[in-house]
């Protein structure tokens, strides 16, 4: 199956929902057992799969990384975005999906998140389907 790309345009810091693009590569590629992997090419930025029930909760992980990661004076990074690639290391550059039945099997709260921590930035995302034949 060919790789999909995706651009998304980011604020400062955020959550961003991707889980109905992910779902329909799934379906447009036929596959109905397999493997799904989301990708981001960013070191400030990371997927991940969370909770999608309570919007609060993308405000409570804004908030908890930051208060995890927070900008120091110390940092000798000339851009001054250390924090957000230790923000990106701890949490990922993929996620892996399984599919069964043609379908992503994520819980019933969880849903599929590009997390941008150095925006505003112009993003991609990429997203490749496996057939259990081709992995």
């Amino acid at each position: 199956m060919k790789t999909q790309t995706f651009t998304l345009h980011t604020d400062r810091q955020g959550y961003y929902n991707i889980t109905a693009a992910v779902k329909k590569c799934i379906s447009d590629s036929g596959v109905r057992s397999g493997l799904c992997v989301v990708f981001c090419p960013h070191t400030t930025a990371a997927i991940t799969i969370n909770e999608n029930a309570d919007p609060d909760v993308r405000h409570d992980l804004v908030m908890g990384m930051d208060g995890a990661f927070p900008i120091r004076s110390g940092f000798q990074h000339a851009e001054g975005n250390s924090d957000a690639h230790l923000k990106c290391m701890t949490v990922g550059a993929s996620e892996t999906i399984i599919i069964e039945d043609g379908k992503a099997v994520l819980g019933t709260w969880q849903a599929v998140y590009f997390a941008e921590f150095d925006g505003p930035r112009t993003r991609r995302y990429y997203v490749k389907v496996m057939s259990d034949d081709a992995v």
